[in-house]
């Protein structure tokens, strides 16, 4: 997929400092988890993992590519738009 269609399509995703990020809210913990969890099987079968941090029901990614000298790559978009899928299964 180009690159300008991966834009496209993440919309709550900021690109910044090198790295896709965003904030997420959840109705609760155990949502976070389970989306979290979810969000953990795509990037294992992917090796591509985020830093991520989460409390109570607020999730916040940041997704680079270290391989690439800490740079936002295809593949940084591309686990981005599979969370973003992920997210909007579980939440909306």
């Amino acid at each position: 997929m180009a690159l300008q269609e991966c834009l496209k399509l993440i919309v709550m995703w900021q690109e910044e400092d090198n790295k896709l990020t965003c904030s997420l809210t959840f109705k609760d913990f155990k949502q976070a988890l389970q989306f979290m969890n979810a969000v953990g099987e795509v990037a294992e079968e992917m090796n591509h993992h985020p830093w991520w941090s989460n409390v109570y029901n607020k999730v916040e990614i940041e997704l680079t590519t270290h391989d690439a000298g800490n740079t936002v790559t295809e593949l940084d978009h591309a686990l981005a738009k599979r969370i973003e899928e992920i997210y909007r299964f579980n939440v909306e």
